[in-house]
């Protein structure tokens, strides 16, 4: 690369990330204004049809819940849907859309596909072209990938009650919040960006796959003549909007947001990148209006997009550096192995960071072919508890329990009862922030364990060594932490990645939330403590440095040796020239 290249690299992710910032109020504002039942320019419309919805389904839309009945409508919701999507991989071979006549998915490869989609994971052991039917993409996974997305944020919402109410009994009401999240914030977003990536390319009909001729035959080697090749078809867009912007990441294609019909140019490219990142990072700002203190929310974002910039220089400074023994080669240029051409370091790097930073899980790169220190870095962003900023409505409450346990280390410190926001952090809540935070990790490392001590895990292991125990630890990461990628090189689809896998996502998705709710409701019942000269004042720089370090620290701590054992000792062979 030469040094205007990587200019213009820093460049585009430094305007990148200036836009993405000043979307933040305007959309966390509109957040604010629906969740509080506010009128917004939307109102006119969408009232008549959410007050329809309210009377058809028999919600009420004054009576609200405690924690306990929350967590238990959510807890329904999703297992109603797990069901229905279930039986929709099932039978997916005698329902209409289905023009290549795919049969139903295995048993247990519909169990795994079913948790993995109503956990906003999206993890998938399949080929979305060779298996899954246009109703299935549809009816199942695209209506999955609203709903998923859309029960992190009530989660979110209602953490975020629990901070704001004094003396109450009640978080809101579950069904009126995952109505608000779909009807006002979901649909009408994923309708824009649909339209703005069909228009540049990405497909989006019923039409049957197409037989393109090519311009030169080639021979297989048993000697065939190969003439002709198979283009799949299917509506794209409507799945590839929705698919990012509720960080959700399962790709129509196998080859996820890699593939042209997917992701066809540059601009398409940065678009899906923002769509992934846009309500994450504007929830900071509707966690501030909730409090009445931006700069609360602003103290959030900025600890989030702090570390975000440290990981993303980190993986291009690797990513630019490539792999050293490809340099002894007299191979000069871009470190392109594994990466789009259309997209260069830049726009892979970006993609990389902002997917595995947050539970998308979609790729347009393979992340199997980062350098060590790359791989690591994706890894890391994922095992930190994907706060960086982390999914949808997951990410803010997964920083807010982190947020608790460094206002509770401080206080222990400084030999002072710990406050957040107001409220008196005692022993119930710092119990639920301890079960939000480490959940994830301890189901990684018990899984890892495991899988490496089975034949049936170690069997799927496709490398050797190093990169073996990274495949496997990435995988169980991903599954665990909700994010769905893969560092490939695993066969994930045998009948125990397909169960255990599944078991993970389960464990990892919906212990964090109830986790979360229940700490709301203990907030909610708190009377408010006006802050006094001992206060920790949580909207300062000093407070930002702080979270981070508690972040960095959990992860370091608990994944350290894991690390050591995977990528570090790659990257040392590696550069060993071997």
């Amino acid at each position: 690369m030469t040094a205007m290249e990587i200019f213009f690299d820093i460049g585009v992710m430094l305007f990148f990330l200036i836009v993405l910032t000043l979307l933040i109020k305007p959309l966390g504002t509109y957040m604010t204004y629906v969740y509080q039942g506010k009128r917004t320019f939307l109102s006119p419309i969408l009232v008549p049809l959410e007050n329809l919805i309210y009377k058809a389904s028999g919600i009420k839309q004054d009576e609200e819940m405690d924690w306990k009945d929350y967590a238990k409508a959510l807890l329904l919701f999703n297992s109603l849907g797990l069901i229905v999507l279930f039986l929709i991989l099932l039978f997916q071979g005698i329902l209409p859309l289905n023009p290549r006549g795919f049969p139903g998915f295995p048993p247990d490869l519909a169990f795994n596909t079913a948790v993995s989609f109503v956990t906003n994971t999206n993890w998938q052991a399949y080929s979305g072209e060779t298996t899954a039917s246009y109703l299935t993409q549809m009816s199942g996974l695209s209506v999955q990938n609203f709903l998923s997305a859309a029960t992190g944020m009530c989660i979110a919402i209602a953490l975020i009650r629990g901070f704001t109410r004094r003396t109450s009994q009640t978080i809101g009401n579950f069904w009126q919040d995952v109505t608000k999240s779909v009807l006002y914030i979901l649909i009408p977003i994923s309708i824009i960006a649909a339209l703005l990536l069909v228009s540049q390319g990405v497909i989006q009909n019923f039409d049957p796959y197409a037989n393109s001729s090519l311009l030169q035959s080639f021979q297989t080697q048993d000697g065939q003549s190969i003439n002709n090749q198979i283009l799949p078809m299917g509506p794209v867009a409507s799945q590839e909007a929705i698919k990012e912007f509720g960080t959700n990441g399962g790709g129509f294609f196998n080859a996820n947001s890699a593939h042209p019909f997917e992701n066809p140019t540059p601009l398409t490219n940065y678009l899906e990148i923002l769509l992934i990142l846009l309500i994450p990072f504007s929830l900071t700002y509707t966690f501030g209006r909730f409090t009445g203190n931006t700069r609360q929310g602003w103290a959030l974002y900025a600890t989030i997009m702090m570390l975000f910039t440290i990981f993303l220089g980190v993986m291009y400074w690797s990513e630019y550096n490539g792999n050293p023994i490809v340099q002894k080669l007299g191979v000069t240029g871009s470190y392109m192995e594994g990466k789009e051409v259309r997209f260069g370091i830049g726009g892979s790097v970006l993609f990389a960071v902002s997917t595995t930073g947050t539970s998308s899980g979609a790729v347009n790169s393979m992340h199997d072919s980062l350098t060590p220190i790359g791989g690591m870095i994706a890894m890391l962003l994922i095992l930190l508890g994907e706060v960086v900023p982390g999914g949808v409505g997951s990410g803010l409450y997964t920083i807010l329990a982190f947020a608790i346990v460094a206002v509770f280390i401080a206080g222990l410190m400084i030999g002072r009862t710990p406050e957040y926001l107001g409220k008196k952090i005692e022993v119930f809540e710092m119990r639920m922030s301890v079960l939000i935070v480490l959940t994830s990790g301890i189901l990684v490392l018990i899984f890892v364990s495991i899988a490496l001590v089975t034949y049936a895990g170690i069997s799927s292991i496709l490398n050797p060594g190093q990169h073996g125990l990274s495949e496997l630890l990435y995988a169980f990461a991903s599954a665990s932490n909700n994010n769905g990628s893969a560092f490939a090189g695993l066969n994930a689809d045998t009948l125990f990645y397909n169960i255990l896998t599944a078991i993970a996502m389960l464990i990892g998705r919906f212990v964090p939330g109830v986790a979360a709710l229940a700490m709301a409701g203990s907030l909610a019942k708190k009377k408010y403590i006006p802050p006094g000269i001992g206060t920790l004042p949580t909207h300062q720089i000093t407070f930002v440095l702080w979270l981070a370090v508690v972040i960095l620290i959990v992860g370091a701590l608990t994944f350290f040796p894991a690390m050591s054992l995977g990528p570090i000792v790659e990257h040392m062979i590696m550069n060993a020239g071997q």
